[in-house]
């Protein structure tokens, strides 16, 4: 049915497929109908077929390339493909010891990670990767993002002496600026005059 409407226009990667038929939906992804052919159904009369974009995305603040809300570019997506698609670490700010990634965990993922089991809800977890480790960025590329989650980077505490130092050394220039444009000014004038 899909290839005698014209095929999907939207990026193979990220196109989902919904059928409802009744009261009953069922949702797969565009490639997995391709890999897995045992997961293709024969339609009946009254189906409903939709082909939508993936709507989720994860929010890029701090010392990256980006700082906006990025759609997921494919069905699964790492910490490290995140950084990536941002523009990757700001290499004069970017402090690669500080990369959070922070997200509402569901209580069941909390309660095993955090070896509880009084928990009720879901839990704001905050999860941080090293990239200075030497497993750091093994552990990047295997940490999976979320719709909805928030990367954060932060600022290395250099960055923020050099702001520290260039806005004094900028001010000072400023000065130095102003005071050469009037000894130049003073020097015209009194050559003019003579």
């Amino acid at each position: 049915m899909l290839a005698r409407a014209g095929g999907v226009t939207i990026e193979p990667e990220i196109a989902q497929i919904t059928v409802t038929r009744g009261r009953q939906s069922g949702e797969i992804w565009f490639q997995d109908l391709y890999e897995y052919p045992e997961m293709d159904i024969a339609l009946r009369g009254g189906d409903k077929i939709l082909i939508e974009e993936d709507s989720r995305a994860f929010v890029a603040l701090g010392a990256t390339g980006a700082q906006s809300r990025v759609p997921f570019e494919s069905q699964t997506l790492s910490a490290v493909e995140a950084i990536a698609q941002v523009g990757g670490l700001l290499a004069t700010s970017a402090d690669p010891t500080g990369v959070f990634i922070i997200r509402n965990e569901v209580q069941e993922i909390a309660a095993s990670v955090l070896g509880r089991d009084d928990l009720t809800g879901d839990q704001r977890m905050v999860y941080v990767l090293d990239l200075t480790e030497p497993n750091g960025l093994f552990l990047a590329r295997d940490f999976v993002i979320r719709d909805d989650d928030l990367l954060y980077v932060t600022e290395a505490p250099f960055a923020q002496w050099s702001k520290t130092i260039a806005a004094v050394t900028g001010s000072l220039g400023a000065v130095t600026t102003v005071t050469s444009a009037a000894s130049s000014v003073s020097a015209l004038s009194s050559g003019s005059g003579g």
